[in-house]
């Protein structure tokens, strides 16, 4: 059996690039919520009332996933 790890482990994330990960989707979330806060009361409505932040986060996901699908083969 071989000693060396399968290619998939040797491309995990550590620790650093989770909590940059993380910090940067708190700091999204963060300014969505200020910009929400700018906007006329109309539009904040709309916001909060339908389910656009759900279709944003399914639109989110679908392009992380796409992205990570196509990534080069190493």
């Amino acid at each position: 059996m071989p000693d060396r790890l399968p290619a998939a482990s040797s491309r995990q994330p550590g620790l650093r690039e989770v909590l940059l990960v993380a910090a940067l989707v708190v700091a999204v979330v963060l300014a969505a919520d200020a910009l929400t806060n700018v906007l006329p009361t109309d539009v904040q409505n709309v916001v909060v009332h339908t389910p656009l932040a759900i279709g944003v986060l399914v639109l989110g996901t679908a392009i992380v996933l796409w992205r990570i699908l196509r990534a080069p083969k190493p």
